[in-house]
């Protein structure tokens, strides 16, 4: 992952909390944003330490980040049971994000247009943030 995607993410958070968007459709965003910041960092530590380049290293990194992030979170008395749902939601809608990204390049052997590793994951995570946000309005 790379920083840009971890800002987008996290300027689409703010945006959500500034606007007062539901604690479910927040957590979309925090999640999206845990796993992007989670693998921007094991990218960034890898290249650094090429010995870490492993799944097991990724696994741990992300594993940290996601419990420093919720214990922060519960520490500060934010997490609550929406928050939670919204951040599994957005990390999976990441995640299918970034695979439909690597699928696409696999294909057809390269980038179908430009910022494509940007855009496609936070496609993703607008379209659950709107699912979402359609399904507790109703």
């Amino acid at each position: 992952m790379c920083q840009i995607c971890t800002l987008a993410v996290g300027a689409g958070l703010g945006l959500s909390r500034w606007l007062g968007v539901d604690d479910l459709v927040s957590g979309v965003w925090v999640g999206g944003f845990i796993l992007s910041s989670s693998l921007w960092f094991y990218s960034w530590l890898s290249k650094k330490y090429p010995k870490l380049h492993t799944t097991f290293y990724m696994l741990l990194t992300t594993t940290s980040i996601y419990t420093l992030s919720l214990v922060s979170l519960a520490w500060t008395g934010i997490l609550i049971n929406k928050l939670v749902v919204g951040i599994v939601i957005g990390s999976l809608a990441f995640l299918f994000g970034i695979g439909t990204d690597k699928k696409i390049r696999k294909i057809k052997g390269k980038q179908l247009f430009n910022f494509q590793k940007v855009i496609i994951p936070i496609s993703f995570l607008v379209v659950a943030s709107l699912i979402v946000w359609i399904i507790t309005k109703h």
